[in-house]
């Protein structure tokens, strides 16, 4: 498939990494701008990011070469749900609270902190 490479003037966020998909939408010229889901254009799937990150190389999928971003584009991607998931799959805490003193007690809030250990 082909590909395109995209030059940037400043680093390309952190978070984005290969296999992410990179999409543009059309900047206002009033300085602000609106994104309308219905306003942005996939590009493709991002195939590597330069070391010193100014620069990707994208898979273009089906776009067409006409449809290459410019300048006057802001540039964003999404990651895929299944290949970066989010919170706990398969497990589980059961709490109970008691309690054992003989007044009246009131509870403000729970809180938890979990994170999967080395394995």
């Amino acid at each position: 498939m082909p590909t395109t490479t995209l030059t940037f003037a400043n680093k390309i966020n952190a978070s984005a990494q290969r296999g992410d998909t990179a999409y543009y939408v059309t900047t206002s010229t009033s300085g602000g701008f609106d994104i309308n889901s219905a306003d942005l254009v996939k590009i493709g799937v991002i195939k590597t990011i330069a070391d010193n990150r100014l620069s990707m190389v994208v898979d273009l999928g089906t776009l067409t070469t006409a449809q290459i971003p410019t300048t006057s584009h802001f540039i964003l991607f999404s990651k895929d749900k299944y290949s970066n998931p989010s919170g706990l799959l398969g497990y589980y805490a059961e709490v109970c609270f008691k309690n054992t003193s003989s007044t009246e007690a009131e509870l403000f809030g729970i809180n938890a902190d979990m994170f999967e250990s080395s394995k």
